[in-house]
Formats: structure tokens, C-alpha cells, sequence
């Protein structure tokens, strides 16, 4: 993989970040179910927080490569995080710099990008997820405002996200046409947290099912055209398939490592069990995996550079990586023996926060179905 100087810069930050401010904490913070929100702001300075957002609103200005590069280093260091970051990242702070008004750029993208705000997306709903034309909430024009109603779930930050970029309805009679994106402060006193989900892992940031009463959006707080809000929410889709892949890429690297470091020191029948081809193999097999699917989602993320198509490229990424993650954190508990099973060693957490790479940004059936319409374009 040859990086280009900024490339390799914006990695090599990210590392040193995540290895200094998250990983000796990752634990105590999952234990507590809570990140102190002072992390980001450290995270904006190092200028993790608008990778790919021109500097004139406060971003680096780095390609897509850079960012995913990025978050793969973060999520090494604690899935929940990484997640975070990327809401904020991609689709929130991209969203606002490619289809807001300059007032909205001035209002809320400088404040994502400084990581004086985080950001959240209100798309998915308690009975619609992958079907994302499905979705109820409704938004009603009301003079100079909208007035939003429904209910919003598995919101990643909804109760400790300052924006909210929020889907809905404004003509049920147009389908997909009729759906209209909004941005609006979560401060805005229609918007409700009403549950907080307790979770396998990622519990490092909160899940929350939000609802909206009677809010109102200044009509100013559109986000591109009524209408395109569909077009605008999954715009990122295969962005944010590309990024999964790299944040599971990142905790499998992580299960790996701390599988290596116990098999060098924990000794059977004389000699360390590293030195047991049956480890030994099992190792060099996870470390395998791991590259093939750090490769497939560079090269998707180099197509996306290149302004070339990348719908099937991205989806094999998220596929094959997120599968891999949970394959290569069990067998990180089974190296470990009784000893993964307990939270005193690192692979349990882990292998709780992989799991959910294979549901969220489309779950693996939902990519094998989108590789499956591209087969009559496999050169085979």
C-alpha cells in the first residue's frame, strides 16, 4: 500500500492519538458507558474531526483515503469512538459543506469540524432500517417553519450530539422525491431522547430512540433542496460502507495484537504457545484476513477518489471485513483460552464492539444483495 506523505501523516496522527488518549482509558470508559466529551474537542485539534472538510471551514482538506485511514487507526483503539467520530465525520460535517447554505456552513459546519459540536443522522426508524424510503416522520410546512413528528432509533449520539441532521417526509404523495433532509440543534425543545439503548458493545457512545413533537426547523435549516433529502442521507452509502470496513479492520487489528502479546508470554508444555503451529497458524491466518481487508477497502477508497464508481467495491469491503472481525476476535478469545472470556484482558470487549459491522450501514445480506446485481460485470 503506498500512502502519499499526507496520507501516511493523517494515519500516522490518528495512531498516535488513539494510542495516547483512548486506548489506555478504552476499558473504564466502556465499563462506565460514557466518553468524556472533553475527547473530541482533543480529537478536533489533532484534526481528526473534518478530515476530508476544507480548511476554510475549519477541515483538513485530506481525500477520502486519509479519513478512512484514520478511523481505521481510532477504532483500533475503541469501536464506539471510531463510530462516533465518524457520524461527525461523514455523513454530518460532509453533508452540510456539499449541500448547505453558507449560513449553515457559518452556523454548524465550524463547529463540527473544531469539535465544539458532534454530530448525529436521523435516518433509520423503529420499523424501517435498510428500507430507508420506508420512513414515516413527518415534516409540515408551517409558515417560515416546519413542524417534525415521528420517532427515530438506533440514533448513534442522539443524546450527546449538539446537530442533528434529521430524514423526513414533507409530500407522501412524491415517494422517495417527497423526503427532505433538515439539520437543527438537539438543544431545540421538540426534540425528545426517550430511551437510551443498553448494548452488547459500542458502549462507549449512546444509542438512543429519539422522537420529535411538534418541532419546529426554520425553514432556513433545510439542507439542499425539498425533496433531495433521500438523494442527500445516502449520497455516503457506499462512503460509509467503505468506513465500516476500515473501523473493523482496525478492532481485528487490535484482537490480533493482543492475541500475539498472550501467546508470546503464556507458556504450555515447556515453550510459549505462539511457538505451537496450531497457534502459530491460527495467527498468521487472522493476520491474512486482516490485510486482505485492509486492501479491499483501500482500493474502494481509492476509486471513490478517483470520482469512480465504487457501489460494488465498497460493499464487498463491508462485507468481507466485517465477517472478518468477528471471525478473528473469536479466535483472539480462543487463543487466550478461559482468560479471553474474562474482562480482565482486552479481546472481550472486542469482540463485542465488532459485532455490529455486520448490521449497521446495511447488514451483510443487504451487501451481498447490492455485489449480486453487479455479477454480470465480473471480467471473470
Amino acid at each position: 500500500m503506498q500512502l502519499t506523505e499526507t496520507q501516511a501523516q493523517i494515519r500516522d496522527t490518528a495512531r498516535r492519538f488513539a494510542e495516547r488518549e483512548i486506548a489506555p482509558h478504552a476499558a473504564d470508559w466502556d465499563r462506565a458507558a460514557e466518553t468524556p466529551r472533553a475527547l473530541y474537542r482533543k480529537m478536533a485539534d489533532a484534526g481528526l474531526m473534518g478530515i476530508t472538510v476544507a480548511p476554510e471551514h475549519g477541515g483538513s482538506g485530506a481525500e477520502f483515503l486519509s479519513y478512512v485511514l484514520a478511523i481505521e487507526e481510532i477504532a483500533a483503539a475503541d469501536g464506539g469512538i471510531s463510530n462516533m467520530m465518524g457520524a461527525t465525520n461523514s455523513p454530518v460535517a460532509v453533508a452540510i459543506e456539499e449541500n448547505g447554505t453558507d449560513q449553515q456552513k457559518r452556523d454548524y459546519l465550524t463547529r463540527l469540524t473544531g469539535g465544539d459540536w458532534l454530530g448525529c443522522i436521523h435516518l433509520t426508524e423503529p420499523h424501517t432500517g435498510s428500507d430507508a424510503a420506508a420512513i414515516r416522520t413527518r415534516a409540515e410546512r408551517d409558515g417560515d417553519h416546519f413542524v417534525l413528528n415521528g420517532d427515530k432509533a438506533f440514533i448513534t449520539g442522539g443524546a450527546t450530539a449538539e446537530l442533528a441532521m434529521i430524514v423526513a417526509v414533507t409530500n407522501p404523495s412524491a415517494g422517495k422525491r417527497g423526503i427532505t433532509t433538515f439539520i437543527t440543534p438537539t438543544d431545540n425543545p421538540g426534540y425528545q431522547v426517550i430511551r437510551k439503548e443498553a448494548k452488547l458493545g459500542h458502549r462507549t457512545n449512546d444509542t438512543c430512540q429519539v422522537r420529535f413533537e411538534n418541532m419546529r426547523v426554520p425553514a432556513s435549516d433545510v439542507l439542499g433542496k425539498p425533496g433531495s433529502g433521500l438523494r442527500i442521507a445516502l449520497s455516503k452509502l457506499s462512503e460509509g460502507r467503505i468506513a465500516v470496513a476500515a473501523q473493523a479492520v482496525g478492532g481485528a487489528r487490535a484482537a490480533l495484537k493482543a492475541a500475539r502479546a498472550y501467546a508470546q508470554t503464556r507458556e504450555t508444555f515447556g515453550k510459549p504457545i505462539i511457538d505451537h503451529q496450531a497457534i502459530g497458524f491460527k495467527l498468521a491466518e487472522m493476520a491474512t484476513q486482516i490485510e486482505a481487508a485492509r486492501q479491499l477497502y483501500v482500493h474502494a477508497a481509492q476509486l471513490k477518489d478517483r470520482g469512480e464508481a465504487c457501489a460494488r467495491e465498497a460493499s464487498m469491503a463491508k462485507l468481507f471485513a466485517s465477517e472478518m472481525a468477528e471471525r478473528v476476535a473469536s479466535e483472539a478469545i480462543q487463543i487466550h483460552g478461559g482468560a479471553g472470556f474474562l474482562n480482565d484482558y482486552p479481546v472481550e470487549k472486542i469482540y463485542r464492539d465488532v459485532r455490529v459491522y455486520q448490521i449497521y450501514e446495511g447488514t451483510s445480506e443487504v451487501q451481498k444483495i447490492v455485489i449480486s446485481r453487479f455479477l454480470d460485470d465480473l471480467d471473470l
